[in-house]
C-alpha cells in the first residue's frame, strides 16, 4: 500500500476506456469494506455518457475533468434500498432521520475510500469533487435519486494523463493525539501550520487574493461564512425533501 504515500488527484485523464470488468471487479472488491450492521447503506451511480456528463458538469463547477474522464462516479447515502427491503418483508422500518443518514453517509464514504485506494493500485487516477453536497439538490434531480438516497461524494476515474507535485499534508503530530483530546495552542498552531504557510505557491496564494494570511483566504474567500450558510439552508431542504429530515 506504499502508493498512498506518493498518491495525488489526477484532472487530466487519457481517452483510453475502463473497461466494465475493471470497473466491476473494483466496486466489488470495495464491497469488503467496513459497514454499519453489515446494512451496506449505499449506492454508486455509474456515468459514462457524453449527456449526463454535461448535465452533472455545472453543478460540479464546470470542472473539466467532469466532462474529460472516462467515468464519474457519485457515491450515495441510500436507505431507500433497506426500506424497500423490510416493507417487502413486513418489517416496520425507521429509517426517516438524521441518525439514519449519518450512519449511510459513513457508510458511503467509507466505501468510497476504499474503492479509491482500489482504483488508484489498479493504475486508475481518481479526483474526489467536494462540490457533491453543495449542489446534493440538483444532483438529485440528475440522477432521479428517489426519497431516502442523497449524493455524498463524486470522483473522476480514468488512466492518468499528468503527474501533477502532491499537494502538503500536515505533520502527523498535528492530527494524533494520546489518550485524551490536547487542545491546540498559538503555539502549536503555529508549529503545525508554518510548512504550509511557507509554501511559495501558498505566499503567492495570498498575494493574488489580497489577504494578510492563508487563514483569511480560506476563511474569507474560498469557504466563508455566507457561502457556507447559505449552502447549508439549500442542503436542510435537500434533506427534508429526500426523507431524511422533517
Amino acid at each position: 500500500m506504499d502508493f498512498l504515500t506518493k498518491r495525488r488527484s489526477i484532472r487530466r485523464y487519457k481517452t483510453e476506456d475502463i473497461s466494465n470488468e475493471l470497473l466491476n471487479s473494483l466496486l466489488y472488491k470495495a464491497e469488503r469494506t467496513q459497514t454499519m450492521g453489515n446494512m451496506q447503506l449505499y449506492s454508486v451511480v455509474v456515468i459514462r455518457s457524453p449527456e449526463m456528463k454535461a448535465a452533472l458538469a455545472p453543478v460540479h463547477f464546470n470542472q473539466p475533468m467532469v466532462t474529460s474522464a472516462p467515468v464519474v462516479l457519485t457515491f450515495c447515502a441510500d436507505f431507500n434500498r433497506t426500506v424497500k427491503w423490510c416493507s417487502y418483508r413486513d418489517a416496520q422500518s425507521g429509517y426517516d432521520n438524521l441518525l439514519s443518514l449519518m450512519n449511510a453517509a459513513s457508510d458511503t464514504l467509507l466505501y468510497t475510500q476504499t474503492f479509491s485506494c482500489l482504483a488508484e493500485e489498479a493504475g486508475l487516477g481518481i479526483c474526489y469533487l467536494g462540490t457533491t453536497l453543495y449542489n446534493a439538490g440538483q444532483i438529485v434531480d440528475i440522477l432521479k435519486l428517489p426519497k431516502l438516497v442523497l449524493p455524498v461524494a463524486t470522483l473522476t476515474l480514468g488512466y492518468p494523463d499528468e503527474c501533477p507535485p502532491q499537494t502538503d499534508r500536515l505533520p502527523l503530530e498535528a492530527l494524533v493525539h494520546q489518550e485524551v483530546y490536547q487542545d491546540y495552542t498559538e503555539q502549536s498552531i503555529n508549529d503545525f501550520y508554518r510548512t504550509k504557510e511557507d509554501l511559495p505557491e501558498n505566499i503567492e496564494f495570498v498575494k493574488v487574493n489580497q489577504k494578510q494570511t492563508l487563514a483569511q483566504v480560506f476563511a474569507e474567500i474560498r469557504y466563508n461564512k455566507a457561502d457556507n450558510e447559505a449552502i447549508s439552508e439549500v442542503l436542510l431542504e435537500t434533506l427534508k425533501k429526500q426523507g431524511f429530515l422533517r
